[in-house]
């Protein structure tokens, strides 16, 4: 063979080859489409029935936003003056670099001395329907100023305290002035409250589900279509459904089987017990939101578990006495990771106010 002819069989083979593959791309392309369409269809009315997507705004009538008020919010949950030895602040705990935990089972408080429940996200935090795992606090404006007076937390000894400490700081004379205009003394307990929780409801975090659920077909994978599919079907959205898929109710965790059986927990908590001591209420705790779920890990309200796989198949076990396949499970957590969303890059920013502290 010559090297002409040489030259013109290589060039008919990498024609050759170049059909057949962009064959194959075609056929995986179909492929592709035709899987997603049929979860689309699938999910076509249960997606609307369980969930709502994030709002734009988490409102509350009683405290009003304003920029002046979300900047002080911002500085304030910043100074690690709201502890007692100016050792913590409330983005210790909550580290909005860190999907607003810390990673860890119990936090360490002022004095480093370990909380005994696990430091929820403050992500989304502004639309649950109660805060803390007991839902001792109504909203995120009463939940503000409890970590910061709590002997474990942030230990500050009262409330005129830190009125007065941060009253001695020249840059919350103005910044109090410029929240609240139209108070005459505005540096209160009630306003700091005030000022982090208006901080806290610009902490929403919309993700890849919130686009699937407006309309867009493509914002999830044909593995998280399935996840959510199975999520539904199991029955997961009996407790984890709405806009923050949970975070709505309480329900007892170990429904079916104690939750320390399978936690490995080294404290039994018996939850909203603790508080009513309500036989009725034995265990129970407030739902999780999903939200940010496969960042904010170590789960469960003692953080005892520190995978998602692993905590998903618990609560198969344990609420809806059900053994999930790997294919199931692992399909769930692909649709679990699609609901992170970022946090606004403004409250990750150490805000200026601060930087000579």
């Amino acid at each position: 063979m010559n090297h002409a002819k040489s030259y013109l069989f290589i060039l008919s083979g990498s024609f050759l080859f170049l059909i057949a593959c962009g064959k194959k791309a075609a056929e995986s392309t179909d492929l592709d489409a035709a899987q997603h369409a049929q979860y689309d269809e699938a999910l076509k009315n249960k997606k609307l029935t369980y969930f709502q997507s994030l709002p734009d705004k988490a409102i509350n009538p009683e405290n009003p936003t304003s920029a002046a008020k979300v900047k002080l919010g911002h500085v304030l949950y910043y100074d690690v003056r709201l502890s007692k030895n100016n050792t913590i602040s409330c983005n210790s705990c909550h580290n909005l670099s860190k999907a607003g935990v810390d990673n860890l089972p119990f936090s360490p408080g002022d004095d480093g001395s370990l909380g005994g429940r696990n430091s929820p996200t403050t992500l989304n935090a502004a639309l649950h329907f109660k805060q803390f795992w007991d839902g001792r606090a109504k909203d995120v404006e009463e939940q503000a100023g409890m970590p910061i007076l709590n002997p474990v937390e942030m230990a500050i000894p009262s409330q005129d305290f830190l009125v007065k400490r941060l009253s001695e700081v020249p840059i919350y004379k103005e910044l109090f002035m410029k929240a609240f205009p139209n108070e005459k003394n505005p540096l209160t307990y009630s306003n700091i409250q005030k000022a982090i929780a208006a901080f806290e409801r610009e902490l929403l975090t919309p993700s890849r589900f919130d686009q699937y659920l407006k309309g867009d077909s493509r914002a999830l994978t044909v593995q998280e279509k399935k996840g959510m599919l199975s999520f539904i079907n199991i029955g997961c959205i009996n407790c984890h459904s709405g806009t923050l898929l949970g975070g709505d109710q309480f329900q007892k965790f170990g429904a079916y089987v104690p939750y320390w059986e399978l936690t490995g927990s080294k404290k039994i908590d018996k939850g909203l017990y603790e508080i009513t001591k309500n036989e009725m209420d034995m265990y129970m705790f407030k739902v999780p939101s999903l939200r940010n779920v496969a960042e904010t890990f170590p789960y469960f309200h003692d953080g005892s578990v520190k995978d998602l796989e692993q905590a998903v198949r618990i609560m198969g076990k344990a609420q809806l006495k059900y053994e999930m396949s790997d294919a199931e499970a692992q399909n769930i957590v692909a649709f679990l990771k699609s609901l992170s969303g970022e946090v606004p890059a403004f409250a990750k920013e150490v805000p200026k106010e601060l930087a000579s502290k």
